[in-house]
């Protein structure tokens, strides 16, 4: 293609969530609340964690780890989102937007390796009790989440490194909130089939490894749970598994309904409202469903809370 005569973009437009103004008002309401929750869920998470010592076992530790992640790729992604519907001109720089899918192509890879061994942990736990404190060890631990933060710079420097090939023409305006990967590929006046191989192999081994191993995991996990014959033991385990479950379902759902699929399948509308499940919703729902309903973590709140009040 001969590059001569285009212009070469320097910012793109977002459309946003939705084009209708009668409901951008109500939105960023809603939004805005969604992101205070997130924000004081999951930074009340990681904070409790890390002062309470009783909480710095293998299961916590993961779960300090997934709520630093969902701290900052919701962060990330909903200022923009709140600013787009209150701005009348919603722009981005080039370099902006390709920081931006950079850091949510990271955070959300890192979510997805993170689920990914908190369900070991839990095949450990339940499957292996006797060897628990030595296969989940302080080091093991370290280790499993080094694997995470590298396997998600390669994943993401992968998707951004594909998208800095590619060069912008005249058409500038992404119909997105965000700066994703697939409303992108549409706007390329270059050739985009290297770019839609990398998604389908990077974004299929982030869904499909870690898929395959939370099913193997809880194979494994509900043939060690039927066997315990105490109904309390059974009920506690299966709450601790379904918590987890419900994350996962929601959050590699959406993600693979969203980029497993032919471009001409679904509409870009429809992909606006499946991404804002994973990167919007579920980080607010982690601290919900995973701590806030525990009894350690509720036992250790109100330690926290008496310590200061007597102070």
């Amino acid at each position: 293609m001969d590059m001569g005569n285009s212009s070469l973009v320097t910012e793109f437009f977002l459309v946003g969530l939705t084009k209708y103004s009668g409901i951008q008002l109500p939105l960023f309401f809603l939004f805005l609340g969604i992101y205070i929750v997130t924000v004081a869920g999951n930074l009340g998470l990681v904070t409790l964690i890390g002062l309470n010592s009783h909480l710095h076992t293998p299961m916590y530790y993961f779960l300090f780890n997934l709520s630093f992640i969902d701290l900052c790729y919701s962060s990330v992604i909903t200022p923009k989102l709140l600013v787009n519907f209150v701005s009348k001109l919603n722009t981005i720089s080039y370099a902006g937007c390709m920081t931006q899918l950079f850091f949510y192509c990271f955070f959300v890879s890192a979510e997805c390796y993170v689920l990914t061994v908190m369900a070991y942990d839990r095949y450990v736990a339940i499957c292996k009790p006797l060897l628990y404190t030595v296969t989940m060890s302080p080091q093991v631990c370290s280790l499993l989440a080094v694997i995470v933060y590298v396997g998600a710079f390669i994943g993401a420097w992968a998707h951004t490194g594909c998208m800095l090939r590619l060069t912008f023409c005249d058409a500038n305006t992404i119909n997105h909130y965000m700066c994703d990967i697939l409303p992108l590929l549409e706007l390329s006046c270059t050739n985009t089939h290297i770019n839609e191989l990398v998604v389908l192999i990077v974004v299929g081994f982030d869904v499909g490894v870690p898929s395959l191993t939370i099913i193997i995991s809880y194979s494994f996990i509900l043939t060690s749970v039927l066997r315990i014959h105490s109904t309390e033991g059974r009920s506690k385990a299966f709450s601790t598994c379904s918590s987890h479950i419900i994350v996962v379902s929601v959050f590699f759902g959406s993600g693979a309904f969203m980029y497993l699929h032919p471009s001409s399948v679904l509409s870009m509308d429809q992909g606006k409202v499946s991404t804002v499940f994973y990167t919007i919703v579920v980080p607010m729902l982690n601290p919900l469903i995973y701590s806030f309903r525990n009894k350690e973590v509720k036992v250790a709140l109100k330690e926290s809370l008496n310590r200061k009040t007597f102070s």
